[in-house]
């Protein structure tokens, strides 16, 4: 799996092709969104995007894991961890471009 990277500044040329907004608008409304999900985030909402997913927070207590070099214990801290589910019509979308480029080739 070879592919470019989408970036803020990716986001906002689209934005700024597809609406019309001037670039630094268009940038400044990205920004918008995404510090806006953030916060959201930080404080412990769930953020839903409609058709593509939501992004939650899920708290992961404290646990023993292992030092894979030298086998030692060592106590993992308790965390709270970014997590994402896609949208059903998202995964379709992904499964179909999936399968019509195996069809492609």
């Amino acid at each position: 799996m070879t592919g470019k990277t989408l970036t803020r500044a990716d986001l906002a040329e689209a934005v700024f092709q597809k609406v019309g907004l001037p670039r630094n608008e268009s940038a400044e409304l990205v920004e918008m969104v995404l510090r806006q999900m953030i916060t959201s985030l930080e404080r412990g909402e769930t953020v839903k995007l409609s058709s593509f997913g939501s992004f939650g927070i899920r708290e992961k207590g404290e646990r023993i894991g292992r030092n894979p070099k030298t086998g030692e214990e060592v106590p993992i801290t308790p965390r709270r961890v970014l997590v994402f589910r896609a949208s059903n019509i998202m995964k379709e979308r992904i499964n179909n471009a999936l399968t019509k480029k195996k069809a492609a080739e």
